[in-house]
């Protein structure tokens, strides 16, 4: 089986000096490597390639065999790295909590593992009869939710 630190070390070679960044690196039991990157900017396909030949003419097939697929890591999917965060602060995201309830509103900060979700619900202000739309922070661990992902809108 492929060692996954030699593919990471590779990947992390043809990284230096990009603003791309590592997102995710699967590997699988019959040697099916999946490599997800991301940029601040967008996934280009020629860059895609680029990796996956730098990769291919660094591993040898005749030592062991493998399958390899280089992405991007989705438009829509969980995040699951903290640059992720960072690129979409000031955007709109979910977040699934890990008591099962859903916020969603605008990643307003990143600061180390912890970030903040601003929301704009209805909040009983003292004084009031009704209650008035405000926004309100909520502040999450990046560890401790089940996911976080940006929602795509077509306005």
């Amino acid at each position: 089986m492929i060692d996954k630190n030699i593919v990471k070390n590779l990947v992390e070679q043809w990284l230096e000096g990009k603003e791309y960044f590592l997102v995710d690196i699967q590997l699988s039991s019959d040697n099916k490597i999946v490599i997800e990157i991301d940029h601040a900017d967008g996934v280009w396909i020629e860059d895609c390639v680029e990796l996956s030949k730098f990769i291919e003419e660094r591993l040898s097939r005749d030592d062991e065999d493998y399958e390899l697929e280089v992405g991007s890591a989705g438009l829509g999917q969980p995040f699951k790295v903290a640059r992720q965060y960072e690129i979409f602060i000031g955007k709109n995201v979910e977040v699934l909590g890990a008591d099962g309830k859903k916020v969603r509103g605008t990643l307003k900060s990143v600061d180390g593992n912890n970030f903040i979700v601003s929301v704009n619900e209805k909040v009983h202000v003292e004084g009031k009869k009704r209650p008035v739309k405000m926004d309100v922070d909520h502040e999450f661990k990046m560890n401790e939710v089940k996911y976080t992902k940006y929602i795509i809108s077509f306005k």
